[in-house]
């Protein structure tokens, strides 16, 4: 049985760093699947399309192939094989892509390709907002990683340069209204969740913890 350890929680919580330690501790593939939905929103703004009209982003959803590396030293993904991993860290793509992400169209092909990745390894760290919830809710290990706002906003703010962590707090908390609220796979605490609050905690320390809860 494939070995899974899924990881949610909301933006700046630090999963992203977190979920690649802990696959590159254990030997296990890493799947980021935020970053499959900044790809679509990549190719929606990259095709003139508005990221609020729900119509709109599910037509180019169905037209693209998203192809997400598995390899936490070296994450990378693509649409129709174009790499598009700075591209999509860009502030136009923060902008756009909670309504892109709520397209109920969008989350089921999302989710479809998510579980076929998961299916074909043998053993991966996925990391998301709906992974325990949703898309791999059998994972041996589901974990809820959360972290005071100012935290968040402070670690967000040095990873995109910015200065203005109010600022990136309020667009955090922004996100969070949208991630929880949204019908299709809202962001929550998965039943069987333990959560993990990385506030005063160092990468290692959360590393450790989750590395602890695999059987």
């Amino acid at each position: 049985m494939t070995l899974v350890i899924a990881l949610d929680g909301p933006s700046g919580s630090g999963k992203s760093s977190t979920s690649r330690a802990v696959a590159a501790r254990l030997g296990l593939d890493y799947l980021d699947t935020g970053a499959m939905y900044r790809a679509v929103t990549w190719a929606v703004l990259e095709a003139g399309a508005d990221p609020h009209d729900p119509a709109a982003v599910a037509r180019v959803a169905a037209t693209i192939s998203i192809e997400p590396g598995t390899d936490p030293l070296k994450p990378a993904i693509s649409v129709d094989g174009v790499d598009v991993s700075e591209p999509i860290r860009s502030d136009a793509v923060n902008a756009a892509v909670s309504p892109v992400a709520t397209v109920a169209d969008v989350r089921t092909r999302m989710v479809g390709l998510q579980r076929s990745i998961i299916a074909a390894s043998e053993g991966i760290v996925v990391e998301g907002r709906d992974i325990a919830s949703t898309v791999a809710p059998d994972a041996q290990v589901k974990v809820y990683l959360v972290a005071d706002p100012a935290a968040r906003a402070a670690r967000r703010a040095a990873e995109e340069g910015h200065a203005d962590a109010e600022a990136t707090k309020a667009s955090l908390l922004a996100r969070d209204r949208i991630d929880s609220s949204r019908e299709t796979s809202p962001l929550v605490r998965a039943d069987g969740a333990v959560e993990v609050d990385s506030t005063f905690l160092t990468l290692d320390e959360v590393v450790d913890r989750v590395v602890a809860m695999v059987p």
